[in-house]
Order: C-alpha cells, then structure tokens, then sequence
C-alpha cells in the first residue's frame, strides 16, 4: 500500500475520531436490504432532523474508537454499518431510524448499537431512547411546571382583588341606604 494511501486512511480515522467527539448521540445500524429510495428517503429524514449520516468501513470505525478507548463497540462492528451522528441532539439519531423502521414497517435494517454521551449503549436501550421527547419538549414541560406556581399565584391575587371589590360594592350600598 503506498503512503498516501496510509496518510489517507489515517486522515479518515481521525476525521471519524473527531465525528465521534462531538456528537452527543450516534446510532450504528445495518443498512443491508433496503433499497436506494429508502436509503434516500432516511439520508433526507436524518438531514432534516440535523443528522449527519455515513456508511463507514468496520475497520476505521474500531480504530477511531480504539483513539477514544472505546472496546465496548467492537463487538457491534460486524457486516455493514451506517452511522448516524447527531451533534445537536443527542435523541435525534435514535429518533429518526426508529421511527423510519416503525413507518416503513420493515424488518431489513437493524439496529447495532449506539453512542450516547461517550458511553456505548446497546439496541434496547437505542430503543428506549427513541421513546424520549425531544429537548425542546422537554424544555416546553419544565416551563409550564415553573410557571404553574405563578400562574396559581396570580389567580389567587385575582381572586382576593375581586372579593375585595365585592366586599367595598357592598358597604358602599349599605351606607347609601
């Protein structure tokens, strides 16, 4: 093999390395039988949802993850593997391909394994991931959970200002009569 060819290969682990360090989420997966409007069809749900997606050969990814000191991944990194990085949120990866799979009710992909947060986590757990609402619903639940105390506490001030103004309407009354 020549030497830009090793220089090469070297570059593509440490680019994978450099992939693998900033995602907060990365899903491995078995691409093997879907067809390419399939492909096509889940490169585009990935793209919309901010997923960056790759098919990489088993032998850099172990070696990028080797860098990382990741040897849990080894033994998920067999026959063909896309890999799905999502840098924004960590959900979304596990999202997209699980709900791919559910919508498109097929049995031909299979998920291998993922990343979340540094820490390989196995298909089951991917799964469980998957379920979660995303960071802006959960974002949209820990407001409304601050702003319910509020909420409450300015209809009881409502409520005390309108007894208030009853109670005044009625000596007013008294005293006219």
């Amino acid at each position: 093999m020549g030497e830009k060819a090793i220089e090469l290969k070297k570059q593509i682990v440490l680019d994978i390395k450099g992939k693998m360090e900033k995602a907060k989420g990365i899903i491995f997966y078995d691409y093997r039988g879907l067809s390419v409007a399939e492909v096509t069809d889940l490169r585009n749900q990935f793209r919309e949802a901010g997923v960056e997606y790759h098919v990489i050969k088993n032998a850099m990814l172990k070696r990028a993850a080797d860098m990382l000191e990741m040897d849990a991944l080894d033994e998920y990194l067999v026959g063909p593997t896309a890999v799905a990085f999502g840098y924004e949120d960590p959900v979304a990866p596990a999202k997209v391909l699980v709900g791919f799979i559910k919508k498109m009710k097929i049995a031909k992909t299979e998920i291998k394994a993922g990343i979340l947060n540094g820490n390989v986590i196995g298909i089951e757990s991917v799964k469980s991931l998957a379920e979660l609402p995303s960071r802006e619903q959960l974002l949209a639940q820990l407001a409304g959970t601050l702003n319910a105390p509020i909420t409450g506490f300015a209809r009881s001030l409502s409520g005390i200002i309108s007894k208030l103004g009853y109670a005044l309407a009625a000596v007013k009354e008294q005293k006219e009569a």
